[in-house]
């Protein structure tokens, strides 16, 4: 059993593998999401971006990328929705960065390679001066 507080409202709870947040605070979180889910039934309002849909239904972003990332609300109708980028924080629709954050990664990962390759080709010389070699 394991007890934690909510990182919501701070109450004890036994967390589940499928639930972080206690038990109050996941109906709370169920209503705002039905909430965001009757909003974009209606056909216009599928092209709404974040900021919108947080005008319009009081859901904070915070929730509405999390209900995104579980994969709870499906961009793939939703055109101008998105969720930031773990690097940079620019709008993405999949994966934890976009496009530019993954290629620097990549980039810099190649480039600490080659510095490990270097550093394990390079070979250490010693160089004795006449004196040590004639014993003096």
């Amino acid at each position: 059993m394991n007890l934690e507080n909510c990182p919501v409202c701070g109450r004890l709870f036994v967390r589940s593998p499928f639930r972080d947040i206690c038990p109050s605070c996941h109906e709370e979180e169920e209503r705002q999401f039905q909430t965001v889910v009757q909003f974009l039934r209606r056909r216009e309002n599928r092209l709404a971006t974040m900021e919108q849909i947080v005008d319009a239904t009081g859901v904070p972003e915070t929730l509405l990328v999390k209900f995104i990332k579980s994969g709870r609300l499906t961009l793939a109708q939703l055109p101008n929705l998105g969720y930031p980028c773990d690097r940079c924080g620019k709008l993405i629709r999949e994966g934890r960065m976009c496009a530019d954050c993954s290629k620097d990664l990549q980039r810099q990962l190649e480039m600490a390679k080659k510095e490990e390759e270097q550093k394990k080709k390079q070979v250490f010389r010693t160089y004795y001066t006449d004196k040590e070699r004639n014993g003096r």
